[in-house]
């Protein structure tokens, strides 16, 4: 038996992704008034001492969703359904019972789960006797919670860990050896790439743009190791960004590529390379992120003479990723996914990359030979003592210097360059700082360059 499941299911505006939130006792569902706000399913994994349940955070059941995915949004529910060993459904107990609660309720009694009903909203002891009218739903007393407010959560909890204690516990959730972010503009085809890397329906996929709004990690296991996979949504200008769900989205979406051990930027080989494209490629350099520039709807470009060609033209246009590998795929048929994701792996690998420091500075000396540096007027020489390894993802390399000032922009890019070739980090951003020898204390400079 694995991990316990517990899905959250109620109409839409009940407090569900607050429920979540609440429970998980971090912000992970985006929480807004606008109703229909989750569309897919956003899991987290609750703790209490050693026994842990995840926790299933699910679209609202009814909703008649503005971009015309409620079909879709159903089809996430009831996997949630399928695959929970317990059911919170949420009521509103400011608005009372309502048809659409009672709908709801029978489609959990059609699937005869264990279920615990939860009153949300009640913000005090005062509206807890509201909570009786929900008892005709057949699935006894109601919980009056505020997830707002925390009230009655120690309560809930106490609640879920009893009904799963009937379960075999399955210890701790594994670790995963790596998380991969996939982020990109509009419709270019992340939440395909998804379900193609998972081998499911784990996420909404449309045509329509923005279909995805929050960051969806999807846990998945390769080889015997568990990996997560961060959805996130369609990035596009600040300036065409609109209301607090896209906002939100934009950054959980940037979150995203900071928490992430590789980065996928996606970009739509049917349309030309955006802004939006440039800049997403200089947040994640400026990060320092591995990462894999994955070209997708390749079966559909027509501009191009082949993928050499498309190659020089993304190096052309996004030049703070040059040290990134390019990838060729067509996600919806699955095309080239299962090598991304080895080559994701290979990057992960460069990046934890641990150098000795009789090889590093190995590596230091050939590049003094090679090039000793460039000598500026009445200034001297720039000098490269020796050098250590500070840390890994990003490697991070710390020279120590006659003088930080010496090593201008190009003679530093030129250092990372040669190291990548030199040593087994080629595809992996290098951090290089400088220190003089003779400073104590704090770094005389902490200048640094990603190639």
């Amino acid at each position: 038996m694995g991990i316990p499941k517990v899905a959250i299911i109620g109409r839409p505006n009940v407090g569900k992704s607050s429920m979540l939130n609440a429970l998980a006792g971090r912000m992970i569902s985006i929480v807004d008034p606008t109703a229909g706000v989750t569309r897919d399913r956003v899991s987290t994994f609750v703790a209490r001492d050693d026994r842990y349940f995840e926790l299933i955070d699910t679209g609202g059941y009814g909703i008649v969703d503005s971009d015309h995915l409620s079909e879709h949004i159903e089809q996430q529910i009831l996997r949630a359904i399928e695959t929970a060993n317990l059911v919170l459904f949420i009521v509103d107990i400011r608005e009372g019972l309502v048809p659409l609660d009672e709908t709801t309720a029978s489609l959990l009694r059609k699937h005869g789960l264990d279920v615990i009903g939860v009153a949300n909203k009640a913000d005090t002891a005062k509206v807890f006797p509201a909570a009786v009218e929900f008892s005709k739903l057949g699935f006894g007393e109601f919980v009056c919670v505020s997830a707002q407010n925390n009230l009655n959560k120690a309560v809930l909890l106490d609640r879920i860990f009893e009904k799963l204690e009937v379960l075999e516990s399955a210890g701790v959730p594994p670790e995963p050896v790596m998380k991969i972010a996939i982020v990109g503009k509009r419709n270019a085809g992340k939440s395909t790439l998804v379900n193609s890397i998972v081998g499911e329906e784990r996420v909404i996929v449309s045509e329509t743009p923005g279909t995805t709004r929050d960051a969806v990690d999807v846990r998945f296991e390769k080889d015997g190791k568990t990996i997560v996979v961060i959805d996130t949504a369609g990035v596009r200008k600040a300036s065409k960004i609109t209301g607090n769900i896209e906002f939100y989205g934009h950054v959980r979406a940037m979150r995203s590529i900071r928490r992430a051990d590789v980065v996928l930027l996606i970009i739509d080989a049917t349309v030309p390379i955006a802004e939006v494209d440039k800049k997403l490629a200089k947040t994640i350099a400026d990060e320092f992120k591995a990462c894999i520039l994955v070209v997708n709807k390749w079966d559909l470009a027509k501009d191009f003479a082949g993928t050499e060609d498309y190659e020089r033209y993304l190096t052309d246009k996004l030049p703070a990723l040059k040290y990134a590998p390019i990838a060729f795929t067509t996600a919806s048929k699955g095309k080239n996914v299962q090598s991304v994701l080895d080559l994701a792996a290979e990057l992960f690998k460069q990046a934890t990359t641990k150098i000795s420091t009789g090889r590093l500075n190995k590596a230091f000396e050939s590049i003094k030979l090679e090039q000793p540096g460039a000598r500026r007027r009445g200034t001297g020489q720039p000098k490269v003592y020796y050098a250590t390894q500070l840390s890994i993802n990003p490697i991070t390399i710390l020279m120590f210097v006659n003088d930080p000032g010496l090593f201008d922009e190009n003679y530093r890019r030129y250092i990372v360059n040669r190291l990548q070739s030199a040593l087994p980090i080629a595809e992996v951003p290098v951090r290089l700082l400088a220190r003089s020898r003779r400073a104590t204390g704090t770094a005389a400079s902490d200048k640094r360059v990603a190639t």
